[in-house]
């Protein structure tokens, strides 16, 4: 079971594009609150098109929630702020993938504390800091898979 893990997202558009992503290979989509929108918010649905009432959601209060439910969990940490590929990981048969807020990314007191499993989606130099989180998480999620297939 792939566990996509969205840390306090902002733009519900996201959501609903990866609520789909997740329908489409089976993954569990979890949610930190606090969200930056309504989970019944039109845009959401309209994203996740159809499939959003077959995501596999859950929603948790908080990080130490989400944390305290799932100890053993390894999780990947998607940053910037870190020099290892997202490619150079062997990733468990069970695993998550955290993916912080679209406006500052995870926050650096989880960074720090998970620095060995930090990964970033290598770029090129310029003027774009970071990917769309719909493009990120997919790009995360079909790795995984396709490592595993």
């Amino acid at each position: 079971m792939l566990h996509i893990i969205l840390y306090e997202p902002e733009i519900p558009h996201n959501t609903g594009a990866i609520g789909r992503l997740c329908v489409s290979k089976g993954a569990r989509l979890h949610l930190i609150q606090p969200l930056g929108f309504s989970l019944d918010e039109k845009s959401v649905r309209r994203s996740g098109l159809d499939y959003w009432n077959s995501v596999d959601l859950h929603l948790w209060d908080d990080w130490d929630h989400f944390i305290g439910e799932h100890p053993e969990l390894d999780l990947y940490y998607f940053t910037t702020k870190t020099n290892q590929s997202y490619w150079d990981v062997d990733y468990p048969k069970e695993c998550g993938l955290v993916f912080g807020p679209e406006t500052r990314g995870l926050p650096e007191s989880l960074l720090e504390k998970e620095a060995s499993r930090g990964v970033q989606i290598p770029m090129e130099e310029g003027p774009i800091r970071s990917l769309n989180l719909a493009t990120a998480v997919g790009i995360g999620m079909f790795e995984v898979f396709r490592q595993q297939r």
